[in-house]
């Protein structure tokens, strides 16, 4: 058989990464028409997440029971079912994997945490968001939650430990505030109108509870709209307006996050940790951070992670070999340990861009890579997961829902969510 070829481990960016994505499906029908005999068939493995190549470049390297191969999905769900004349995947390994038609596409694994994996060895609320209709049809593999972050030289302003809740933010934003004589803001802690992440993190935590409705979504509008109301009242209250806000960032707020902090002209900066964790130990020796939260509750991002089972594979047993691989301790301290040793001018972090879904990789394995996670991590008891989203979820969020968020802050007469909802149907449809 002529064997498929990853990328080298010399590559020295991510980036040409993603660009030999574009070859890489010539390649694979080149060497599945090659193999003289069924069993020497790789799996293929859909994925919308650049760190998978490595991966499978170590997988077969590290054993002769099966060989991988990767096809780049942009948005791998929506990629089903594979093309007439196109090689079928036997493994996703993609963010937003579920929705209600996962049933159509996946076959349920709960046999492979009776015979190759455990349960006890996962976060139990990930577990539960692989699950549907009480089988597991979705392995997590990573996740990410959302920081606030600040400099180490404040760190006594900020009274908690280790999260911080949205009205704690608030409340040590406005402490932070300086205006000189003139009435003009020479220092503001927080706005909310400065990062729409922040936006969808608050009304998350606060209960909107997005859910897949077809084509669309629902949401709980009285949690909403108390959430917008709550914003709206910090940016107009706190900071004098959404106008002021804009004006301060236009001003002050024109390089990246982290050196925004290093000024002192504001006090936080709202980040995913996989954002967070990718800065070098350089940038982050001057950080410090609290994991975001409301009511005692962590919210774990909606772009989790998971692999899935092909319904239609003919190669389920070597399948089953990779996820056994992936899906353990030993192999994921070999992974990081990889990625460090490529000295890549992009970092990332984690496993497939976040925390391990594997306890014990966080608590064991990942502060010997990153030590600020040495004695905060996220505490698995306040984690919570995102429900189910319709498959065009990122359209929705990006161009219906955050913007919606953000001209709440400056008029809430802005037009309706179910509004925007319904022209972005008659645009997509």
């Amino acid at each position: 058989m002529i064997l498929f070829t990853m990328l080298s481990t010399n590559v020295q960016t991510l980036l040409q990464r993603v660009k030999f994505f574009c070859g890489l499906f010539l390649l694979l029908s080149f060497t599945f028409f090659s193999c003289s005999a069924a069993e020497d068939v790789p799996i293929v493995i859909w994925t919308d997440n650049a760190a998978v190549v490595s991966y499978a470049e170590l997988f077969n390297a590290s054993q002769e029971s099966a060989k991988a191969v990767v096809v780049y999905k942009e948005d791998c769900f929506r990629s089903l079912p594979p093309a007439k004349d196109e090689i079928q995947p036997d493994i996703l390994i993609s963010s937003l994997l579920k929705n209600s038609e996962i049933r159509k596409y996946f076959s349920p694994v709960d046999y492979l945490f009776n015979e190759k994996l455990s349960r006890a060895d996962y976060y139990s609320k990930l577990l539960d968001y692989g699950l549907v209709l009480e089988h597991q049809y979705l392995i997590p593999i990573s996740f990410n939650v959302d920081t606030m972050v600040f400099n180490k030289k404040n760190e006594a302003l900020v009274h908690a430990s280790h999260s911080i809740s949205l009205d704690e933010v608030r409340e040590v934003s406005k402490e932070f505030n300086q205006v000189n004589q003139n009435g003009v803001f020479t220092a503001m802690g927080y706005a909310p109108s400065w990062d729409s992440d922040f936006l969808f993190a608050s009304v998350v935590l606060r209960g909107a509870d997005f859910v897949e409705n077809e084509n669309t979504f629902l949401w709980n509008e009285d949690s909403l709209k108390n959430t917008l109301g709550f914003l709206r009242d910090w940016t107009q209250n706190d900071n004098e307006g959404f106008s002021t806000e804009q004006n301060f960032a236009f001003k002050y707020l024109y390089m990246p996050k982290y050196r925004q902090l290093l000024t002192e002209r504001c006090l936080f900066s709202c980040m995913p940790s996989n954002e967070l964790f990718a800065l070098n130990p350089e940038q982050l020796e001057s950080l410090s951070f609290r994991w975001l939260e409301n009511d005692g509750k962590i919210a774990v991002r909606e772009d989790i992670v998971t692999a899935a089972l092909y319904k239609k594979t003919k190669n389920a047993k070597k399948a089953e070999i990779f996820f056994e691989w992936l899906c353990s301790e030993k192999t994921q301290k070999a992974l990081l340990e990889r990625e460090k040793s490529m000295n890549l001018d992009t970092r990332t972090f984690g496993i497939a861009g976040g925390f391990s879904a594997l306890k014990s990789v966080n608590t064991k394995i990942y502060p010997s890579y990153y030590r600020a996670l040495l004695e905060n991590q996220p505490p698995e008891s306040k984690l919570t997961v995102p429900e189910m989203l319709p498959p065009r979820w990122t359209s929705l969020k990006e161009k219906v829902l955050l913007p919606y968020l953000t001209e709440n802050l400056e008029d809430e007469t802005t037009s309706s969510l179910e509004d925007r909802i319904a022209d972005w149907l008659r645009q997509s449809y």
